[in-house]
């Protein structure tokens, strides 16, 4: 019999280590390993134990073991410990026996068993435990046998733990390229596009089915010549000479079939094997419009405020200079008018950097709001008093409803905010009746103001509350900076209102906000759009 059952023992070897090499499946592997084990050893039970960061030390496969007992020996594995002088090598004297003890203490049918630790390539993977049913220790043979098993068992281990981590890794690289904003492209060494992220088919507006194995300058295809040389153009001259030589290439990338276009910036970056071998490039292309209205907003800001700086500045320049010659003697009346006109362009200096401290502030949401009880009518009625001494061409009527409700807001900004819809029907309306309304909702209270100049165009009405926004008619004609209408939204909005435009070609201008009644309807905060 003996000399049987070691030949038994020999082929489960020579089997198992076959369907080793060929199982990469974690738990489907351990499961053969236990039960070859089991079998081999002419055992009744056995357990797998691993370690692992997360969960330290675990049982992850059993056979013939109640899952109580499974459970109840698991905290025990903490006492397993490594040899301090013997890397991989692991101590399990004492556990050893705590689980022998604990099989034996319950009415499991289990005597003894044996530990053998799961080493491979210098590292403890693992712990094989396996039990018998009848007395005897298990012999010198016995652990020969299980030790031999175990360490080929061990590398099988090993080479699934790492199959299944560099799955995950593949899983976590999939997810990361399908959830970043930017598009990305993994190209072959031949410019072949190999891999790509749902951002890139998004950006180019392709179908799926055009984009696979694609030769890259048949996606990547520019409206104009870009900044910075194009990648076709950089491998001819033998790019890349080193592994961080990394290329930019910024301009407008053609959508598709369509004649449109987007601002991209490509990032193209080598990857290269140890022996400078190039395996791929990966390509990031990043949509830069925001960045590209950010440098045209500031071109806009630089070109606006310089002009509405240099004309106050030169006519006050040019006022004082004429009051102060010596050879001349001014009536008073030339003098009062010299300064009134410079009293003026002050005024206009001092309104135009508070709209700019305003909407600075406003960007980094500082704009504050202090409220108070208000009553519209009168801060109304102020300002039409105020504004109509700017100009005899028109009559400023205010046409407010009776009983009109007073409510929570913040008086010097709704003066800001009357005050700057007056005097762009004033500026944009060369005569006629500008009418101040209002209107009383269960919810809100609503005020227009209405001129009898030639209108809002159309195509213009969506983009009039935008930062330094202006009309290209109107921005011929008249003086501004395309901050008031800016600054009047973001007041009405931090008060919990809206405003809008009503579009009535032929019939002047008509500019309409809301603010709320009552105070549940008030915003947290300021917010920018």
């Amino acid at each position: 019999m003996l000399p049987d059952f070691r030949v038994r023992q020999r082929d489960y070897l020579l089997d198992i280590a076959r369907a080793l090499a060929e199982e990469l499946n974690l738990d489907k592997l351990l499961e053969k390993i236990l039960n070859v084990s089991v079998e081999m050893l002419a055992g009744q039970a056995g357990f797998i134990a691993l370690k692992s960061e997360t969960r330290g030390w675990h049982v992850r496969v059993w056979h013939g073991l109640p899952t109580p007992l499974v459970k109840y020996i698991e905290p025990y594995l903490t006492q397993i410990t490594e040899i301090g002088d013997k890397p991989g090598q692991l101590e399990l004297t004492q556990i050893n026996q705590i689980i022998n003890e604990l099989a034996r203490s319950g009415s499991f049918g289990l005597l003894n068993g044996v530990g053998i630790p799961l080493v491979a390539r210098g590292q403890a993977v693992g712990v094989i435990y396996i039990f018998r049913s009848y007395s005897g220790s298990f012999s010198a043979n016995d652990r020969t046998i299980l030790g031999s098993f175990a360490n080929q068992a061990a590398i099988a281990v090993q080479n699934a733990l790492l199959y299944n981590q560099v799955n995950q890794e593949r899983q976590r690289m999939s997810a990361l390229l399908d959830t970043v904003a930017d598009g990305i492209m993994i190209l072959s060494p031949s410019l072949h596009i190999e891999r790509y992220n749902p951002a890139f088919q998004r950006m180019l507006q392709i179908p799926i089915e055009e984009i696979q194995n694609k030769e890259h300058n048949q996606l990547v295809q520019w409206m104009e010549p870009p900044i910075g040389i194009t990648l076709e153009e950089a491998v001819a001259g033998g790019w890349p000479l080193t592994a961080h030589a990394h290329l930019y290439v910024e301009g407008d990338l053609k959508i598709g079939n369509s004649k449109l276009k987007l601002p991209v910036g490509i990032t193209y970056a080598p990857l290269v094997s140890p022996d400078n071998v190039l395996l791929n490039i990966i390509a990031t292309i990043r949509d830069i419009t925001r960045f590209r209205q950010a440098e045209e907003l500031k071109s806009t800001f630089i070109s606006i405020i310089s002009h509405e700086l240099k004309t106050p500045v030169a006519l006050i320049k040019g006022y004082v200079s004429t009051l102060r010659r010596e050879d001349a003697r001014w009536d008073k009346s030339i003098v009062q008018e010299s300064l009134s006109v410079i009293e003026e362009e002050a005024d206009r200096l001092g309104s135009l950097i508070e709209n700019m401290l305003d909407a600075s502030r406003l960007q980094a949401g500082g704009l504050s709001i202090k409220r108070s009880d208000v009553f519209l009518p009168e801060i109304i009625n102020r300002m039409a008093k105020r504004l109509q001494t700017q100009s005899s061409l028109h009559e400023i009527v205010v046409d407010m409803p009776e009983e009109f409700p007073i409510i929570l807001a913040d008086e010097s900004r709704l003066e800001h905010v009357i005050s700057n819809l007056i005097s762009n029907a004033i500026k944009y309306s060369p005569k006629g009746e500008i009418r101040i309304s209002g209107q009383i909702r269960p919810d809100v209270v609503i005020v227009c103001v209405s001129d009898q100049g030639p209108g809002i165009a159309v195509e213009d009405i969506p983009h009039v509350f935008d930062r330094f926004y202006r009309a290209p008619d109107m921005a011929r004609n008249t003086r501004g900076a395309g901050l008031g209408l800016f600054l009047t939204r973001s007041i009405v909005e931090a008060h919990g209102g809206q405003i809008w435009v009503n579009p009535e070609s032929g019939k002047g201008a008509r500019i309409c906000f809301s603010l709320p009644r009552t105070t549940d309807q008030l915003p947290q905060k300021l917010s920018v759009v």
